[in-house]
């Protein structure tokens, strides 16, 4: 582990605040130095390249270090920070909505550990993934959505690259094969069509009546697919990406707490605060205070 001095720079703070306020679109963003004072999380796959420099992330039940080339992948629904960075230190931050992130053709075991905590960790020796990371932020900003849809598949060839290079799974929990029987490929395509029906209605009253209607699958069959894919019932990836959205609205001051509660698509101000209170440990209004806070500290 790098244990160096902590660099304590303007611009991750100004990066997490872009990256949250689109919490379940694909957003590409690269940026020099690294300063995290609060962990955060959201309802995308993240994907991160290191171009030079070395820093350490602390997840939910494990640490990883990662150093000039590496490439790593993790799960952002759970609480993660950047806690040890070495100066200098460049890197792009990628997060990739579910829906994508099911396109990809790693084992069903690993999919399965990333979905439920783990972080993936490769590299390729050289300055080819760097000069391809560079290409695929640019193409993943632009107006083109061909050329969007294009990064996305070439970033999505580059992590199924996984599956012939050496890699490294850091998790902190047993590393014993998981239970049960790897999707199919049609279970596959339900969860895809599952991610992005939440995606497009998470912020109305939907459960999974609903999403199994417009999938044309059996209620029980969607939870069962969906539990058996991510770890996470149908619910609670709708809450998920309701406080990821809530998340971002708090980031606006003249928008009021019940305000975010509504248009989140939680119904009350009571449930928004107990689902919020649920997974970050704080109100919606400290949360408001803290992130305040770090923007006028940075």
């Amino acid at each position: 582990m790098w244990k160096g001095k902590t660099v304590q720079a303007k611009a991750w703070t100004q990066l997490s605040h872009e990256l949250e306020r689109i919490p379940t679109s694909l957003v590409a963003a690269s940026n020099n130095g690294c300063h995290m004072p609060h962990p955060h999380w959201h309802a995308q796959v993240e994907v991160n390249h290191i171009y030079s420099g070395a820093m350490t992330y602390r997840m939910a039940n494990h640490t990883v270090d990662l150093r000039t080339g590496d490439v790593c992948i993790f799960w952002g629904g759970q609480p993660h920070q950047a806690i040890e960075v070495a100066p200098e230190t460049e890197l792009v931050a990628i997060h990739l909505p579910l829906v994508h992130f099911f396109r990809l053709r790693l084992s069903a075991e690993l999919m399965q550990r990333l979905t439920r905590g783990a972080t993936v960790v490769t590299r390729h020796e050289g300055q080819a993934d760097g000069e391809t990371f560079r290409r695929l932020t640019r193409y993943m900003n632009s107006d083109d959505p061909v050329r969007r849809e294009h990064a996305i598949d070439e970033l999505l060839l580059r992590l199924n690259r996984i599956n012939f290079e050496p890699y490294r799974l850091v998790d902190g929990e047993e590393t014993g094969r998981l239970e049960g029987e790897p999707l199919d490929a049609q279970g596959f395509r339900n969860v895809i069509e599952i991610c992005a029906y939440i995606t497009e209605n998470f912020r109305q009253d939907i459960g999974s009546a609903d999403v199994a209607s417009h999938v044309e699958i059996h209620p029980k069959y969607a939870m069962s697919v969906f539990k058996k894919s991510t770890g996470m019932t149908l619910n609670e990836y709708i809450t998920l990406l309701r406080l990821s959205y809530a998340q971002s609205l708090l980031l606006d001051d003249g928008v009021t707490v019940l305000d975010v509660a509504m248009e989140s698509g939680f119904g009350s101000l009571s449930a928004f605060n107990q689902s919020f209170r649920k997974v970050t440990g704080q109100s919606p209004s400290d949360f408001r205070r803290q992130r305040s806070s770090s923007l006028i500290d940075a």
